[in-house]
């Protein structure tokens, strides 16, 4: 009665603070019900009242007086409000939120779930723990299990009747259970049955196992069925309970059992499929949902099913015509024994004198009966020694439909304050939408387990970096933050703990492939993934030394097309080089024969050629490797060591080419920041480099090409060119030679500007106006040599 006393002083109190008159009846009912459930409560009166009541309880008059309580436990009790006043003053206290139940009920079937084909996931995992539960029991008590030892999950569909009943041999529920467990919304028996275990430690059993922490699992199934019947035998409790519920209904029955299946011990639960959820009664849907999310649960699920079994039985027909044929046969050799005179039967031949065997044909009979859907054990479950190479192979084909092996796998335990385990694979291939996944796509590589129990194969982004989507494999956490409804992973310190170790497993499995004895592995995984490992330089600051490591790019050194790593770069580096070469071009032909090479080719140095449009953004994000910085050779001030005596000549060149130099300069204006002599040509007249900090001539172009490209970027990073002439070269030698003679030679500036056009080419760029460097070309032609061409017309000789 404290919950009546309670509540007869509250309303005690608010009837001598506010005036409120409170039906004395109504009182004495409400003592006499210990636990009164949640009624509507009236404001009575005149409309001056009644305006009076909705200032107090809002809306129209109408509040929800909400009581801790069962409808089922008791009976039906009801409250009259007068309002007498309304300058009632309001008390400020401690309250409880309250629910209205139809709505919290629309709210978790209709928008906790995303996706219909989840209830058996949720249905079959809360089965799984009442099996856990029994056999935890069975440990310390083995007459617990009585006459059902056998712990297992049946589902069985009936299409006529569009039901679908799972059934199991689990711990079962007592009626006050049932009314607990399946009455209270949110209400956990196995995260109740979780904290007993940790507060009892008991016998140091692992209750890990247990999948149901919410509470709300079972409601899911309002959102195939309709009804849903509940049936359920507890050692606990000598009667078996039927429990029963509608959808869009905020009440239940509970009643004990008198139908005549008896379920000795479990739970039965019978769903009573709506119209659109037809699909749920049909035998093999179930199974490829069980398949899908339920495949690694410890106990058998077993679905009533078909399966077509060939017969073998006489051909009553074949057999027939066999002996028909026998028979012939007999009567044929009679007629040619009494030819020949001979001695034969005065009785003819008759079917019983034909010894034929019967002929058997084979017919396929249908068959009906429970058969297990969830043979395959969790690999990642067992140890490492126990499993074999071929078995990591197949489970990797059977599981991500591959047809090719893995280039790798790496299976793994991870322990501490978070605990999980993974199995991860390199695929033999790259995806055919590979390129889609670079766009955001999901690949659903990584298939998230919870307990053996499949969550989410949607969760790769949040699991693992996008350079690294093409990793395939099964991550299994008891700790992951999930919400409600299984369906959204929440951002915590565990998965990025999680996405940590699976970055850091994934690239020492890429590093033991770069260090087998034979290259092909590597050559394979680099053709399919190279570029993601470019891309997770520019991405991955934190990884970014180790992805260093894995790069592979063509050189001027390589054998036969050999891909060579900066690592093999250092090693081979010419005494007292200071940095690691690099060109960026369209391909390695391209790049053997830009002018930039010459003279580092001819002095022994090795220069990386990066072919692919994302190489230059990678080695300009990776800036360093190995203490040695990267330079590309197509930017000025490559910082060669010289000896003094050759710095001196350089020095002495460019004092003697200044004048020259500077005229250049002024021919070309705002096209070059500045002319000057070069120390990297050595056949070429003259080339265009970029300033250190700007865009190289590759990336201008690859700029240039973006759809979306903005062009105020582009003006802000393009960079400064420098124009570098050869000062042994005999074009620029004869160039200085007109400069010397007459500097306003319109011939001279023409030919310098040729010089310029052509560096712009060979360099890379762009030509920025074609016209206008073919018109220069077509009159150095027809001056011969600087001589102007002669006005005279000449007449045609007649021959």
């Amino acid at each position: 009665l404290t919950t009546s006393r309670r509540l007869h002083s509250a309303l005690s109190s608010f009837h001598r603070q506010s005036s409120f008159a409170v039906s004395m009846p109504c009182l004495s009912t409400l003592r006499a019900s210990a636990r009164p459930p949640a009624r509507l409560v009236h404001a009575v009166g005149s409309r001056h009242h009644h305006q009076q009541s909705r200032r107090v309880f809002g809306g129209n008059g109408y509040g929800l007086l909400r009581v801790s309580g069962s409808p089922l436990s008791t009976p039906p009790v009801s409250f009259a409000l007068r309002a007498a006043t309304s300058d009632a003053p309001s008390e400020s206290g401690t309250f409880e939120y309250q629910a209205e139940t139809s709505r919290l009920m629309d709210l978790i079937v209709n928008s906790l779930y995303s996706n219909k084909d989840i209830f058996l996931r949720e249905l079959v995992s809360n089965a799984s723990d009442a099996l856990d539960k029994m056999r935890f029991y069975s440990v310390t008590d083995a007459s617990a299990l009585g006459d059902t030892p056998d712990l297992e999950i049946k589902i069985k569909a009936d299409p006529e009747n569009r039901t679908l009943t799972i059934t199991d041999t689990g711990i079962g529920m007592s009626r006050e259970q049932l009314q607990e467990n399946l009455g209270t919304i949110a209400r956990s028996g196995t995260a109740k049955f979780s904290e007993m275990l940790k507060e009892q430690q008991a016998s140091g059993e692992d209750s890990s196992n247990l999948i149901g922490r919410f509470g709300v699992g079972f409601y899911s199934s309002f959102l195939v069925a309709d009804r849903v019947t509940v049936r359920t035998k507890s050692n606990d409790d000598g009667t078996q309970w039927k429990w029963e519920s509608e959808v869009g209904s905020t009440s239940f029955t509970i009643n004990a059992d008198e139908s005549d299946e008896k379920l000795g011990r479990g739970t039965q639960i019978t769903l009573h499929l709506k119209e659109d959820a037809a699909v749920y009664a049909e035998a093999t849907k179930l199974g490829e949902l069980l398949k899908t999310y339920s495949e690694f649960i410890s106990f058998p699920i077993k679905l009533w099913s078909s399966k077509t079994e060939p017969m073998s039985i006489v051909d009553d027909e074949e057999t027939k015509k066999a002996k028909d044929d026998a028979l012939a046969e007999l009567i044929k050799e009679r007629e040619e024994k009494k030819a020949k005179g001979e001695e034969v039967p005065d009785d003819l031949p008759s079917l019983d004198d034909v010894d034929v065997q019967d002929v058997m044909k084979t017919e396929y009979e249908t068959k009906w009966d429970y058969a297990v859907q969830n043979q395959n054990q969790p690999i990642w479950t067992r140890s490492k020694s126990d499993v074999t190479k071929e078995e990591y192979n197949q489970f990797f084909k059977t599981t991500f439909r591959e047809f090719l092996d893995p280039l790798a796998h790496n299976h793994f335990s991870v322990e501490g304050t978070i605990e999980f385990k993974g199995l991860i694979y390199v695929p033999g291939m790259a995806p055919f939408d590979q390129q889609d996944a670079m766009g955001g796509n999901r690949l659903k590589n990584i298939k998230l387990f919870v307990r053996r129990v499949f969550i989410s194969d949607e969760f790769d982004s949040d699991l693992v970096p996008r350079y690294l989507n093409f990793i395939k494999g099964v991550v299994d956490s008891n700790d992951l933050p999930l919400n409600v409804s299984r369906e959204i992973l929440q951002e915590s310190r565990i998965v990025r703990v999680i996405r940590k170790q699976l970055v850091r497993k994934t690239l020492d499995m890429l590093k033991e492939i770069a260090g087998r004895e034979s290259s092909d592995d590597y050559a394979t995984f680099w053709e399919s993934f190279g570029k993601n490992i470019k891309l997770g330089v520019i991405e991955d600051s934190d990884n970014r030394d180790d992805l260093a490591q894995l790069l592979r790019f063509a050189s001027s050194k390589s054998d036969g097309g050999a891909l060579r790593s900066l690592s093999e770069y250092v090693a081979d580096m010419k005494e007292g080089q200071k940095a690691i070469y690099y060109l960026a071009a369209d391909s390695t032909e391209a790049a053997k024969k830009m002018p930039f090479l010459e003279k580092l080719v001819k002095d022994g140095y090795e220069v990386l050629y990066l072919t692919e449009p994302i190489d230059e953004v990678a080695v300009t994000n990776l800036v360093k490797f190995d203490e040695k910085d990267l330079v590309d050779v197509s930017k000025e001030d490559l910082g060669l060591e010289t000896s003094e005596e050759e710095k001196a000549k350089e020095e002495e060149t460019a004092k003697e080419f200044k004048p020259f130099t500077d005229w250049l300069a002024e021919v070309y204006g705002a096209k070059v920041e500045k002319v000057v002599v070069s120390n990297r040509l050595a056949d070429t007249p003259c080339v265009l480099v970029t300033s250190k900090f700007g865009w190289s001539a590759n990336m201008e172009r690859i700029m240039k090409a973006q759809a979306m490209g903005d062009a105020r970027a582009m003006e802000y990073m393009r960079g400064k060119r420098i124009m570098e002439i050869n000062p042994e070269s005999a074009v620029m030698q004869q160039l200085k030679q007109k400069f010397e003679q007459n500097k306003d030679d319109e011939v001279a500036r023409r030919m310098a500007d040729v010089c310029f056009d052509t560096a712009l080419l060979t360099s890379g760029f762009d030509l920025e106006d074609p016209m206008e460097f073919a018109t220069n070309v077509y009159k150095l032609m027809g001056e011969d040599g600087g001589s102007a061409p002669s006005s005279e017309a000449v007449e045609p000789e007649v021959v």
